[in-house]
């Protein structure tokens, strides 16, 4: 063995014996929504009095991630549109009716990035492919590195937080201009497979 690959070797086993990563190249994710270590939140104004909160509780995804080339990672997304919660359960069910989400004729909306861009490697455009009741739009998500790692149950996991702001109207949903966007928070923590 010569002395580089002995360097190597220590290297490895000792990022091995304090949970650091050693990076091999890309890898791919499976959000970790089983553990609830993944969040899609939203709010949106009422009436320009105040705001609503809320969010999907129910959705999957994988992304693919190598920290040395944050611009080659994707992400794809699924949310099944009738899990929305608001806290209240009557505008949810308006929430999911014909006027806004028609869940009946569009259980899902998707996410599937086209492109990111990164600077430094810890925050992010991601830009990519939204459909939402049949309409698909490109959206840019501002996105940021949370931390990866060695988890305590023998897996890699690696998290990011992002935001967007949706335009209403551009899905078919004209409430007006007191609620015109909706601006969503993701957090996203992935299992490395």
């Amino acid at each position: 063995m010569t002395r580089l690959e002995k360097f190597f070797a220590i290297v490895a086993l000792g990022a091995s014996i304090f949970g650091l990563s050693v990076s091999a190249g890309a890898s791919n994710y499976v959000i970790d929504t089983r553990g609830a270590h993944a969040f899609i939140n939203f709010k949106i104004s009422h009436l320009g009095y105040s705001w609503v909160h809320g969010n999907f509780t129910d959705f999957n995804g994988s992304f693919n991630f190598d920290p040395a080339k944050p611009e080659a990672s994707s992400i794809k997304v699924n949310i099944n549109t009738n899990s929305v919660n608001s806290s209240h359960a009557e505008r949810d069910k308006h929430l999911r009716g014909n006027k806004f989400l028609n869940v009946s004729k569009y259980p899902e909306a998707t996410f599937v990035s086209t492109r990111v861009e990164s600077d430094d490697g810890k925050s992010a455009r991601i830009y990519g492919e939204f459909t939402l009741k049949g309409v698909t739009k490109d959206i840019v998500i501002e996105a940021v590195k949370v931390g990866e790692g060695r988890d305590p149950w023998g897996g890699y996991r690696a998290g990011f937080s992002g935001t967007t702001t949706l335009s209403m109207a551009d899905f078919g949903m004209n409430l007006g201009p007191a609620a015109a966007d909706i601006f969503i928070t993701l957090e996203v923590e992935g299992i490395r497979q």
